[in-house]
């Protein structure tokens, strides 16, 4: 087995974690994985991963040794997409994730119109409102809401959300309009857990944290339902402003207690740093980044007053 192949094996065992993982990713035997790490740790003079019954992880010289292998096969990649790609008629599959409610409403018809205007390009779209891991799930973009913390992926601001309060008008009509988040104990809520915590609201009192203990009349895991349940008057709901956005636009929410809003939360789009030169993704990004940011519910834009300036 050649030094390149060598190397690959040895990241692999250490992105998945295993010798068994490694040889699902490479197609290789557990035995042909094994020679390759003893003729590495043969050839270097060292051990590279330190082994238990449960575990595979790398020892000092492993991880200095793992970045210098990163970085080579990197650059050969980073080669051969450079060359291949053509970035005006980008060809291969591409996996997407994003959050479930915010792939049906922005994703989805952005993945549509790539898929349209590049033919040759198949899409593995996952909508799933967790966090996805770009390099172990084999996730090529994904959109996430939230502060960042993977230092492994490429991030692309895209704008942001906000946490917000809403209320239907016939819900309001029947039982006032809360003007303190205290004052939310007197009403009916709806919590949405992808959101809020079950018993207990966030809000930002003159920049202090206030959190409002509650006994919500409605619990719920699914987004596309709180948001009807907000609708049909259920209760009062907290929302991220993008899950809300066409429910105000037509009337059917509206915003409650905005000057308590907690800060506002980044969208980003990330992608891995050594995929970044193929012609897929670079084509996806361009596309996605375009279109996102000119999503006015994502540039703090309100959507009342978009609606009001038309």
């Amino acid at each position: 087995m050649d030094k390149l192949r060598e190397m690959e094996v040895f990241v692999a065992i250490v992105d998945r974690g295993s010798f068994t993982g490694a040889s699902d990713k490479l197609g290789l035997s557990a035995p042909a994985v094994s020679r390759a790490v003893h003729s590495l740790e043969s050839r270097l003079g060292t051990h590279l991963l330190a082994r238990t019954t449960r575990s595979v992880r790398p020892t000092d010289a492993g991880m200095a040794y793992l970045e210098a292998c990163r970085k080579v096969l990197d650059t050969i990649t980073d080669a051969e997409a450079n060359i291949a790609a053509d970035p005006l008629h980008p060809v291969g599959t591409l996996t997407v994730s994003a959050p479930v409610l915010f792939g049906q409403r922005y994703v989805a018809p952005l993945v549509d119109a790539f898929l349209l205007r590049y033919p040759d390009v198949s899409v593995n779209a996952v909508y799933i409102d967790r966090t996805t891991r770009l390099l172990e799930e084999g996730v090529d973009i994904a959109i996430r809401i939230g502060h960042l913390g993977d230092s492994s992926a490429f991030a692309i601001p895209l704008g942001s959300v906000r946490r917000r309060t809403y209320a239907a008008p016939s819900y309001l009509a029947a039982y006032g309009e809360p003007l303190h988040p205290k004052e939310l104990t007197q009403h009916h809520c709806v919590s949405f857990t992808g959101v809020s915590a079950p018993l207990e609201w966030v809000f930002n009192d003159n920049g202090s944290r206030l959190c409002v203990r509650l006994q919500p009349r409605m619990i719920v895991d699914l987004g596309a339902a709180a948001v009807l349940a907000a609708v049909d008057g259920v209760g009062i709901i907290q929302l991220l402003s993008y899950q809300a956005a066409p429910e105000v636009d037509d009337g059917r929410l509206q915003p409650v207690l905005t000057s308590f809003e907690p800060e506002s939360t980044p969208v980003n789009l990330l992608h891995v740093e050594r995929r970044s030169t193929s012609g897929k993704i670079r084509a996806f990004v361009e596309h996605a980044t375009d279109t996102l940011r000119k999503n006015a519910h994502l540039q703090g834009v309100d959507a009342m007053a978009t609606r009001a300036s038309r």
